[in-house]
């Protein structure tokens, strides 16, 4: 909507019901990606905010600090984001399965990184 507001309907589990962030949501979203069963949205400065099923990345705590400001693209699996920020970090988030955990790469997605590509279960940066 005109000035950044998101809203939303549909399955509650499933990202339909919002309200646990509507504050967050109220002004300044500049683009919304979504996997099958959550929501992320950038706002302006880069902030993501997210919502819908938890273990499919609608639970964004455990990398919140991450997510405060700088990201400049989302991309999804199925059950996975992954953020990329200014000078190139990834954060990702979501089921592990589908791409939600890169620690064991997380040495190489530090910066740098230009481009993400996506199947339905995995990334890949370059």
């Amino acid at each position: 909507k005109e000035g950044g507001e998101v809203v939303t309907w549909g399955h509650a589990g499933y990202g339909g019901d919002s309200r646990a962030v509507a504050d967050r949501l109220a002004a300044g979203v500049t683009a919304i990606y979504s996997t099958d069963s959550a929501f992320a949205a950038v706002k302006e400065g880069g902030e993501v905010v997210t919502w819908g099923h938890a273990g499919y990345g609608g639970d964004s705590r455990a990398v919140a600090d991450r997510l405060a400001a700088g990201v400049t693209a989302i991309y999804r699996t199925r059950l996975a984001f992954a953020a990329v920020k200014e000078g190139g970090e990834v954060v990702t988030w979501g089921d592990a399965c589908f791409g939600g955990d890169s620690r064991a790469v997380a040495d190489r997605l530090a910066a740098g990184v230009t481009a993400i590509y996506s199947t339905d279960e995995a990334f890949a940066a370059a």
